[in-house]
């Protein structure tokens, strides 16, 4: 066995620090499964928070829909249910596009991962863009609470007030998805443009991963949204 040098003992550990490192591989972890696993647990963190948050929402409006039973059905003949479905398939396709990516990363796929991830952000700009057209025809017909709520239920004026708070719901609930769409769609492009310079690989596609769990779950909140909001009278 070769005598330590006198390099070695004034710097202990120095072949260690010629060992390569991941250039995405972060100081405080020891390997990227570490990092891998961390990142994960992070974001069910995140996720777990994040049903607590719409989880209060979706308490409320139960609480107001057993009050104003006939209200609520009078607020849901509003909404156009096939534009809705069509929506619900777009994002279970969206869906599907982004597990797609999430494997074509795993597997150092880069073009099929760019392809699946732009397909991602495409179906997700295509719901956004339909809600924004369904807020338009709402606010048109006087929906959209507040002082600009012109609408009155002329065959049973009593549930007026009520159609309005149904559409507080509606607005509130669609609303906060729609901005968590708006953010996927942020971090979409972002991750487009990684993953065409090859940032992602078999040992490195965590963010993929990750990303994929934020998207699946959105879409499941929408999963929950369409029938109490467009099918439940």
């Amino acid at each position: 066995m070769a005598n330590p040098t006198l390099h070695d003992l004034q710097h202990p550990g120095s072949e260690e620090a010629h060992v390569p490192h991941h250039p995405f591989l972060q100081h405080h972890f020891e390997d990227l499964g570490q990092q891998h696993e961390a990142s994960t647990l992070g974001m069910w963190f995140f996720v777990a928070q994040e049903i607590l948050f719409f989880g209060g929402i979706f308490a409320a409006y139960t609480v107001y829909r057993v009050m104003y039973p006939a209200a609520w059905s009078a607020g849901a003949h509003h909404q156009n249910w096939r534009i809705g479905f069509a929506n619900t398939i777009v994002l279970i396709a969206s869906s599907l596009t982004m597990a797609l990516a999430v494997w074509g990363a795993q597997g150092a796929k880069r073009k099929f991962t760019t392809l699946m991830l732009v397909l991602t952000l495409f179906l997700g700009m295509t719901f956004i863009g339909v809600k924004a057209f369904e807020y338009r025809e709402h606010i048109h017909e006087g929906l959209f609470p507040g002082s600009a709520f012109t609408y009155v239920d002329h065959e049973h004026p009593e549930l007026t007030r009520g159609v309005e708070l149904f559409m507080l719901f509606y607005f509130i609930m669609t609303g906060l998805h729609a901005l968590h769409m708006i953010i996927g769609a942020g971090l979409l492009i972002w991750f487009i443009r990684r993953s065409w310079r090859g940032d992602f690989g078999e040992e490195y596609y965590s963010p993929v991963e990750i990303m994929g769990l934020y998207w699946h779950f959105v879409d499941i909140v929408w999963i929950f949204l369409f029938p109490l909001l467009y099918l439940i009278h």
